[in-house]
């Protein structure tokens, strides 16, 4: 599933830009913005979020801890969500088609954490390659059964029937190593 490297550029990169424009404009994107839609603290809860967006979007993109960074960043888009969106629904003027027109980013932010949260990094991650390492020293083959992809490419897998071979040649003595 190479294509999960896709989604999780995506996502981080979003999530980094928004992080950044928190410190970079932070009366309308940062704590001026937090203060005005309610949220406790603004000062601190504003460049907290920043940091959040910045290092877990950042994680997201290199596809280390996955899994792990997708909750933050789920949390900052469900409230995201339901401090900004929810209440155009009750605006005049606005309503479902402005809210939904608003919240379009959120809502793909969100499910792209859901689906990282399902499949994880994929294949083209450091979790990935973290992963085929502990497999390889645990002897496991990888999902599919290739025995051969998971010895590395080139790798030719053991035959049942065939004497012990060292880089393809026999052993001395004979088959299996026996000497006669």
């Amino acid at each position: 599933m190479g294509a999960v490297i896709l989604i999780r550029i995506l996502v981080g990169w979003v999530f980094i830009s928004e992080g950044i424009q928190k410190f970079l404009f932070p009366q309308a994107l940062g704590a001026g913005r937090f203060a005005a839609i309610g949220i406790p603290l603004p000062q601190f809860a504003a460049p907290f979020v920043g940091f959040v967006e910045i290092f877990c979007g950042a994680l997201l993109i290199l596809g280390l801890f996955t899994r792990w960074v997708a909750i933050p960043l789920l949390a900052v888009s469900l409230t995201a969500i339901a401090t900004t969106k929810i209440p155009e629904l009750y605006r005049p003027g606005q309503g479902v088609w402005y809210m939904l027109h608003d919240a379009r980013t959120d809502f793909s932010m969100a499910l792209g954490l859901v689906f990282l949260l399902v499949v994880g990094a994929g294949g083209l991650s450091i979790d990935g390659a973290r992963k085929g390492i502990r497999d390889y020293r645990a002897g496991r083959t990888p999902p599919d059964g290739n025995e051969r992809s998971a010895r590395g490419l080139g790798s030719q897998a053991p035959q049942e029937d065939a004497p012990h071979t060292i880089a393809g040649q026999p052993k001395p003595g004979g088959p299996g190593g026996i000497a006669k």
